[in-house]
């Protein structure tokens, strides 16, 4: 089920705004777009700045006698507010069209990047979290690319830019306003730290929450079977209820902040008013000129606390940000090599296990395969039999590269396969699953993603060598019926035929056959072995067994204990010699009793 998150001390993360400086190589391909977005940005702010001169103009010249130039200042202070206007939506849309464009490069980043990761990697990290990760905090990246970072440069520039105009218009009253600065820095900085904590731990249980969820809701038939409903309610209210109440942490700090910077700066303001007051009473300044620099700090108060909570909102994304750059530095324990042996064409189809040992990553001190060597033939079928653990489905999963042995090499054609790349050679390999996976999309769509530029003609044919035709035209569209996600809407055998006909369209040189048949009934086994045995007569067959028709037509049977092999030979040498083979068969299919004469059942235990 789902884990709580990491603890501070179990994170090495950089705790710094300047994370955000990872998202630079997603926005440097859209610089024109940037350059452009910040031209506009500087517009707006110079805009804003220009627009208390003009009301200082029309208020020191509002007695004068010519209505024309009291009328030209008022036109000029319309003309400044309509270029403010149009400046402030062209910023809007230049800058959020770049939030949206960076934000969708970094998800098919993200995805590109854990999409290829071999199992070991989801060992260590739930598919909901990475899930959370991609649409979570990429959400949060884009708010602050698509707004909040604008905003901070215009406020920035408006902050910098008022303070330089107030300085002209009243030196004096400029000082008195920056002994202000010092007592907002102090809170910004204390609770800004303390926000960025509370924001990663945040969006930590969020993720927690959201792979609980998709854990429960994935296996939700197991769940209701089981009446584990309650159960499972209760676990993911737990972790929301975390969620809420660690939100509600940052809320309330942000709320501080935010109360203890805008009483800060609004009461200074108010305070420099009451002087700069008594300044136009004693004829020091203007009312134009008061009300110039009054305006002027007005918009460096309103700058200061926009970046108070504009901060809080960079705080969030560095956090969101360090996560996802977890994901797309996250180091796999298989990797291509960067200068890769091609594989030879034709594939022959010869496999070799040369003296292969094996631990899985998450259980390293169980070994799942002890000093297997093994050569399959070219175009030999070999069958591997034995008790549920033995190691008959590690041998699929090394040949298919998803762990590297911990000692010894898996070849194929004499090659390595750490020294080429996975996906050529995989394209010469077809897998039909233990356990089939069907996609969310039509029955049609399902069997062509063994070969995707296969023909409806040959898809047809495909399901039809795999027993599948008939019960998929008896679907209410045909082939173009929407099989549902996982494919609730199919037995398990007929999931098992789906995915029989992907692996006979893909047409490769190996197939392998891990328990393919094993959900199938006595009819479609015959007719799908059939088919196999057809299949698998030019081509090299790796099949970890569970029906005896399949493993007394095979070429060899390799016999597996603790992962081991300890036996090989055909169906009738295995049971002359006794043994395990024998053993299995009889406990099966017979009484067990150990003087049972000649073993000849109808199938054999093989898992």
């Amino acid at each position: 089920m789902a884990r709580a998150p990491k603890t501070q001390e179990e994170r090495a993360t950089s705790r710094k705004i300047g994370v955000l400086r990872a998202l630079w190589p997603f926005i440097r391909p859209y610089s024109g777009l940037m350059c452009a977005a910040l031209a506009a940005l500087v517009l707006t702010a110079g805009v804003s700045l220009t627009l208390p001169l003009a009301v200082r103009r029309v208020v020191d010249n509002f007695r004068v006698s010519e209505s024309a130039l009291l009328n030209q200042y008022f036109m000029a202070a319309v003309a400044i507010a309509a270029l403010l206007a149009v400046g402030t939506g062209l910023r809007y849309a230049l800058v959020t069209r770049l939030g949206e464009r960076v934000v969708a490069d970094i998800r098919k980043a993200v995805f590109d990047r854990v999409i290829s990761m071999s199992p070991a990697f989801f060992e260590r990290i739930m598919t909901g979290e990475v899930l959370s990760r991609i649409t979570t905090d990429t959400t949060l990246i884009q708010s602050v690319l698509g707004s909040s970072a604008s905003i901070a440069l215009r406020n920035m520039l408006i902050f910098v830019g008022g303070l330089v105009l107030m300085l002209l218009t009243s030196f004096k009253l400029t000082l008195l306003v920056l002994l202000i600065v010092p007592a907002v820095l102090v809170p910004i900085m204390v609770l800004g730290r303390r926000l960025r904590d509370i924001s990663r731990e945040n969006q930590d249980w969020i993720a927690a929450s959201s792979g609980n969820a998709g854990e429960a809701l994935g296996a939700v038939q197991t769940v209701q079977a089981f009446t584990h409903e309650e159960a499972n309610r209760r676990q993911f209210a737990e972790l929301t209820e975390t969620a809420f109440d660690v939100s509600q942490r940052r809320i309330r700090t942000r709320a501080y902040l935010t109360v203890i910077v805008i009483f800060l700066v609004f009461s200074g303001v108010v305070g420099v008013l009451w002087i700069g007051a008594n300044d136009v009473r004693a004829g020091v300044m203007s009312e134009g000129a008061l009300i110039q620099f009054v305006i002027y700090a007005v918009l460096v108060a309103g700058s200061v606390a926009a970046l108070s909570e504009i901060w809080s909102e960079l705080q969030r994304a560095a956090g969101a940000t360090e996560r996802l750059i977890e994901l797309l530095n996250a180091t796999d324990s298989v990797r291509d090599p960067e200068t890769p042996i091609e594989l030879t064409t034709p594939v022959s189809g010869r496999i070799e296990f040369a003296d292969v040992s094996f631990r899985y990553p998450a259980r390293p001190n169980a070994l799942a395969l002890n000093n297997v060597a093994l050569t399959v033939a070219p175009g030999e079928t070999v069958a591997f039999v034995g008790p549920s653990g033995a190691g008959k489905t590690t041998i699929i999963q090394l040949l298919q590269r998803y762990y590297d042995p911990t000692q010894g090499q898996v070849l194929l054609d004499g090659q390595p396969l750490e020294q080429m790349r996975r996906d050529d050679f995989r394209r010469a390999m077809a897998l039909v699953p233990q356990s089939p996976v069907i996609f969310a999309a039509s029955a049609r769509e399902n069997i062509r993603f063994g070969r995707p530029d296969a023909t409806d003609s040959e898809i047809e044919a495909a399901a039809r060598a795999a027993a599948a035709h008939d019960f998929i035209t008896a679907l209410p569209e045909g082939y173009d019926s929407f099989l549902g996600e996982r494919g609730v809407m199919l037995s398990g055998g007929q999931k098992q035929r789906i995915a029989i006909a992907r692996a006979i369209l893909r047409d490769a040189p190996v197939l392998l056959l891990d328990e393919a048949t094993s959900a199938l009934d006595a009819e479609s086994e015959r007719l799908v072995q059939a088919a196999v045995d057809e299949l698998s007569q030019d081509r090299t067959t790796l099949v970890v067994a569970h029906r005896l028709a399949t493993v007394k037509k095979a070429d060899r049977i390799v016999v597996m204990e603790d992962g081991a092999i300890v036996a090989i030979g055909t169906h009738d040498e295995l049971v002359a010699q006794g043994g395990l083979y024998a053993r299995l068969a009889r406990l099966q299919f017979t009484d067990g009793s150990p003087d049972t004469p000649d073993v000849q059942p109808a199938q054999v235990l093989a898992h």
